[in-house]
C-alpha cells in the first residue's frame, strides 16, 4: 500500500484531503501537528490532545538526543510509549538546529557537530546517525538531516547548501533500505526565496522518490506574501501522489492559503506559545487575555468553539489567572489554540470534499481578519 493516497481534489483550487498510513493508524489530511518537541506539547496531556482529534503530533530529534539521551529511549520502547502516545509522530531531523545554534555547531560534508546548548558537550549528527536514532524512536515520518539557510541569504551560499542537502538526504535514502518497517522518510526542499533552486531541489528529490516531501527553510524571517509565494510556487512543482508537508507555517490564514495550494501537513508553535503568552485565537481573530478590557468578560474564550476551556471557563476568569500566576491560565489557552487550529482543519477537510474550500476560506478569513 501506498503510504499516501489522495480521496479528493477541490474541483475549484489545489486544495485536497487524504490519508497518511502509517504504523501507527491511519492520518487524515491536511493535518496539523502540534509541536511536541521533547516529547510532549507544552502544558498538554497526550490524553487531552487524543480527546480533541489531535492524530499527529511531531518531535524532535535533536533535542530528544540530547535529554533523556538514546538509553531511556530505547529501553522505553520508543517515543510513543514513552510520552504515552498512540497517534503518529513526526521527528525532525535536527536541520533547524542547524539554523537556530548557528554559534554551536560546525557544517562538513560528512555532518554537522553540535556543541549541546544544555552542558557544552560535542555531538557529531550525520544522515546516517539520524535516521538510526529515528528508527530507535519509532517515528512514523522521518526527516533526514538538512541546512535550513538564514534570511536573506547570498544566492551562491544557498546553492552550495542546497547541495549539501540533496547529498545528505541521498545518503540517508540509501542508509533506511532494508531498516525503515514501514517508517517514511521524507526530502526536504531547501532553495531559500529563489524559484531555481527550489525547482533544482525538487527535480533531484523526485529522482530519489522519497515517502513524501517537506518545504523547509520557511518563516525564517520573510514576509508573509514572500512566504505565500515560495509555497506556491513549490507545491505547484512537487509530485502530485506525494504528501506536501510546510514545516513551521504557521497562522490561520497562512495555512488556509497554503491548503488551497495543495499543502497537507503543517507544524506550528503558535498555539502553545502564544497561549502562554495570553493570546487566544478566535473565530473572529486574535485576542489578548490579560489585557483589562476582559476583566469583567464573562463569555467563553469563543462564543463558537466547544472545547474544554470554553465550555467551562470565562475570559474573566482566565484573566485572572493571568494576573494570579496561575499555571492553569496557559494550560487553558494552549488547549483553546490547539482544538481551534484542529477544528480549523477538520472544517477545511470537509470544505474540500463539498468541492467549496475557496468559499469556507473566504468566509473564516471574513471574519477572522476583520477585527
Amino acid at each position: 500500500m501506498s503510504f499516501f493516497k489522495i480521496e479528493h481534489q477541490d474541483k475549484n483550487s489545489r486544495a485536497r484531503c487524504g490519508k497518511l498510513f502509517t504504523n501507527h493508524g491511519e492520518i487524515n489530511t491536511p493535518v496539523f501537528m502540534p509541536v511536541a518537541t521533547q516529547a510532549t506539547v507544552k502544558a498538554i496531556s497526550s490524553e487531552e490532545l487524543s480527546e480533541q482529534g489531535v492524530e499527529m503530533v511531531i518531535s524532535n530529534a535533536y533535542h530528544l538526543y540530547l535529554r533523556p539521551g538514546r538509553d531511556v529511549l530505547e529501553k522505553a520502547g520508543g517515543i510513543h510509549d514513552f510520552m504515552g502516545w498512540k497517534g503518529g509522530i513526526t521527528t525532525d531531523s535536527g536541520g533547524f538546529q542547524v539554523f537556530s545554534l548557528t554559534d554551536l555547531r560546525k557544517i562538513s560534508d560528512e555532518g554537522v557537530e553540535f556543541r549541546s546548548h544544555l552542558d557544552g558537550t560535542s555531538h557529531f549528527f550525520t544522515p546516517e546517525n539520524v535516521v538510526d536514532f529515528q528508527l530507535m524512536l519509532a517515528s512514523d515520518i522521518m526527516m533526514p538531516l538538512d541546512e535550513c539557510v538564514h534570511y536573506p541569504v547570498d544566492k551562491r551560499y544557498v546553492e552550495d547548501s542546497v547541495d549539501l542537502t540533496l547529498r545528505w538526504a541521498k545518503r540517508a535514502k540509501e542508509h533506511l533500505a532494508g531498516r525503515g518497517k514501514g517508517a517514511a522518510l521524507f526530502g526536504i526542499v531547501q532553495g531559500g526565496t529563489y524559484h531555481d533552486a527550489r525547482k533544482r531541489c525538487v527535480d533531484s528529490l523526485f529522482e530519489l522518490n522519497m515517502d513524501g516531501y517537506a518545504l523547509g527553510g520557511m518563516a525564517v524571517g520573510e514576509r508573509p506574501e514572500l512566504i505565500n509565494e515560495i509555497t506556491e510556487y513549490t507545491a505547484s512543482i512537487l509530485p502530485k501522489d506525494k504528501a506536501r508537508y510546510l514545516m513551521g507555517v504557521g497562522s490561520p490564514p497562512e495555512m488556509l492559503e497554503a491548503i488551497s495550494n495543495g499543502i497537507d501537513m503543517f507544524d506550528c508553535v503558535m498555539p502553545t506559545r502564544n497561549g502562554r503568552n495570553g493570546q487566544a485565537f478566535t473565530s473572529t481573530g486574535e485576542i489578548q487575555l490579560r489585557n483589562a478590557p476582559y476583566k469583567d468578560d464573562f463569555r467563553p474564550i469563543d462564543p463558537e468553539c466547544g472545547c474544554p476551556a470554553c465550555r467551562n471557563y470565562t475570559r474573566a476568569y482566565i484573566r485572572h489567572l493571568f494576573k494570579a500566576g496561575e499555571i492553569l491560565a496557559l494550560r487553558l489557552i494552549s488547549l483553546h489554540n490547539i482544538c481551534f487550529y484542529v477544528k480549523l482543519i477538520e472544517l477545511s477537510r470537509q470544505a474540500i470534499r463539498e468541492d467549496r474550500f475557496l468559499e469556507f476560506k473566504k468566509g473564516f478569513l471574513g471574519k477572522f481578519c476583520s477585527s
